[in-house]
């Protein structure tokens, strides 16, 4: 069976979607597909946001910072914004 997508959005995705990405992942990969994305994206994952999720035993370096369109064409479950902004940038994800 498939894992239902969870999109995790903010505006510049290099730091706090990026950290409850990895968080997410962690505790909950065995049951969703889990991905960040910003409506406008930063094209870097901030190194203090590196830093502090190295701290609790969770790695992010190799995370990205992706724009939201990426996932248009995919089937997002569940969508979860960490930005007052994102959250008016896309109030409704297309297809959900």
């Amino acid at each position: 069976m498939d894992k239902q997508l969870v999109l995790i959005l903010c505006t510049g995705n290099s730091c706090r979607s990026q950290m409850a990405e990895g968080i997410l992942r962690e505790s909950a990969a065995d049951l969703v597909e889990v991905h960040s994305a910003g409506s406008n994206p930063s094209g870097h994952v901030h190194p203090m946001a590196v830093q502090v999720m190295k701290e609790i035993g969770i790695d992010i370096s190799t995370h990205r910072s992706k724009h939201m369109n990426e996932f248009l064409n995919r089937t997002v479950k569940t969508v979860i914004t960490v930005c007052g902004n994102a959250d008016q940038a896309c109030p409704m994800f297309p297809g959900r």
